[in-house]
Parts: C-alpha cells; sequence; structure tokens
C-alpha cells in the first residue's frame, strides 16, 4: 500500500526553523517524484517544492524564497524540508504526495499533513 505520513511541524517564532519529514511506504522514493505543498485556511493549495531523484531535479516555489531546501534520504525512504528564517505567512499545514515528474498533473497519495505555525 502506498503511503506517505507527515510530521515534524510545530509552532515556531519569526526567524527559526523546522525540519519536516516525509515517510514513504510501499513505493521507492527513488522512483517517484516527491512534492511539498502548503494550504492555509480559506486560501488555495500552493506548491513549495519537489525533488525527483530519478531525473535528478529539484525544483522551489517562489514561497521558498531561498529559505527551503528538499532533500531524501533513500535509505530511510524518506523525504525532507529543511525550513529556515520562517515568517508568518508559511503557516499552513504543509503536506507531500507523489507524482511520476515534478511537471506532473496526477499527485497522489496525499499523507494527512503537518501543522507548521509561525508567530510574530
Amino acid at each position: 500500500e502506498v503511503q506517505l505520513v507527515e510530521s515534524g511541524g510545530g509552532l515556531v517564532q519569526a526567524g527559526g526553523s523546522l525540519r519536516l519529514s516525509c515517510a514513504a511506504s510501499g513505493f521507492s522514493i527513488d522512483d517517484y517524484a516527491i512534492g511539498w505543498f502548503r494550504q492555509a485556511p480559506g486560501k488555495e493549495r500552493e506548491g513549495v517544492s519537489c525533488i525527483s531523484s530519478s531525473e535528478s531535479r529539484i525544483f522551489y516555489g517562489d514561497s521558498a524564497k531561498g529559505r527551503f531546501t528538499i532533500s531524501s534520504d533513500n535509505a530511510k525512504n524518506t523525504v525532507y524540508l529543511q525550513m529556515n528564517s520562517l515568517e508568518p505567512d508559511d503557516t499552513a499545514v504543509y503536506y507531500c504526495a507523489l507524482d511520476d515528474h515534478c511537471s506532473g498533473y496526477g499527485w497522489r497519495s496525499w499523507g494527512q499533513g503537518t501543522q507548521v505555525t509561525v508567530s510574530s
């Protein structure tokens, strides 16, 4: 069974950092693109970052602002999102999902999300 589980969210002050984890099971992250997304209440879902190990490609949305770093650990079958210099606008529920390519439109296997709250 293909499954993604997000963790690592929490409450942090502006300027702080968090590292989110996306633990995969039922498949190898090396075979798919893993994307990080976020959604705040009343707002549209926003793409944050994507990593495609098979293509050796990494993408960042404008929201990353050069502050976030996506990485993967094949041994743990986990994708991480290191978030530094957090701002209140980063407050959202963060999700991960998979697709065949970062440029694809078939994101699926969404996790339950992890809440990130940044206080000013």
